[in-house]
């Protein structure tokens, strides 16, 4: 085993199912162990999940402390010269892992790297190949000017829209749903901030990666495919329109935007003046209730 796939879920076996079945491709390689924390899903039944997938380590967390903790529990019980967060609504094509592998044992000096993830229409998730949320690039998003002039180095920092998709190159961060680390990073940098319940912890888990001298790099040779459907610890999205499933949307919103500020204030306030920091917490909170609005309709 050189690899340990970790997968957080928060769902019942059958919304983690097809990404299991995805991996089950590949898994008679040896090459690596699938390890999934279950973080405290309501009604998970244990010994029916593990007498349909005997393959897979099962760890349940007995409560639910978010992504990043469901996280580091799956990486405590890994020993593997490399780690994978895989989200539980995507979908591996074989072939896939020992290709990203095959890269990095030939970049000795990549400590990160991901694919290409597609939505499920085949178009890009732009959350795979990221800058970092400076406050220049978070403004130039939010005013769209990324759109406008992709082309910019200037104006496209927030997804590095320069950069071309179909060669190899170095990004700030990917996307938390596939993101392989080689183990000596790990050991370097440490786990994930569990401070971030979700979202947010992938960004700082690179931005110290990358700050210990290691290169990120996305690699489009291989893809997978994201659904974007369920996150561990909240279902993301739903067509239940219920007071439940709009508790959890909420719960995920407000999650993004504690997510920005608390990135903001560990990398970026102590370079900043008073008015800078003022200025970005005003214009995170605004967004925020603007946004908190129309979810309530």
């Amino acid at each position: 085993m050189r690899l340990s796939v970790v997968i957080v879920n928060y769902g019942l076996p059958d919304d983690v199912a097809p990404c299991l079945e995805s991996l089950a491709a590949d898994r008679t390689h040896g090459l690596f162990e699938v390890i999934l924390v279950d973080n405290a899903t309501p009604g998970f039944d244990d010994r029916s999940f593990r007498s349909r997938f005997p393959w897979v380590r099962l760890v349940s967390s007995r409560q639910n402390r978010g992504f990043a903790s469901g996280c580091n529990l799956g990486i405590d019980r890994s020993s593997t010269e490399y780690v994978l967060l895989l989200n539980p609504d995507t979908r591996v094509p074989a072939g896939t892992l020992s290709s990203m592998l095959e890269y990095l044992d030939a970049s000795s000096d990549v400590g990160a790297a991901t694919c290409r993830v597609n939505l499920a229409d085949g178009n890009l998730d732009p959350a795979c190949h990221r800058g970092f949320p400076t406050p220049w690039a978070s403004l130039t998003y939010l005013l769209r000017l990324e759109r406008l002039f992709p082309r910019s180095r200037l104006l496209g920092q927030y997804h590095m829209t320069w950069l071309p998709l179909d060669q190899i190159h170095e990004i700030d961060s990917p996307s938390g749903c596939f993101f392989l680390v080689r183990r000596k990073a790990i050991e370097q940098v440490g786990h994930l901030d569990e401070e971030y319940f979700m979202y947010g912890e992938d960004l700082d888990w690179a931005k110290r990666i990358k700050s210990a001298g290691w290169k990120i790099v996305f690699n489009p040779g291989v893809c997978i495919v994201h659904l974007k459907g369920m996150v561990s610890g909240i279902k993301e999205s739903s067509s239940d329109r219920s007071t439940s499933s709009l508790a959890d949307r909420q719960r995920a919103y407000h999650a993004f935007y504690d997510a920005m500020r608390i990135f903001y204030r560990k990398h970026y306030q102590s370079r900043n003046p008073f008015f800078v920091t003022w200025l970005v917490m005003l214009a995170t909170s605004f967004r925020e209730r603007l946004g908190a609005r129309r979810l309530r309709v």
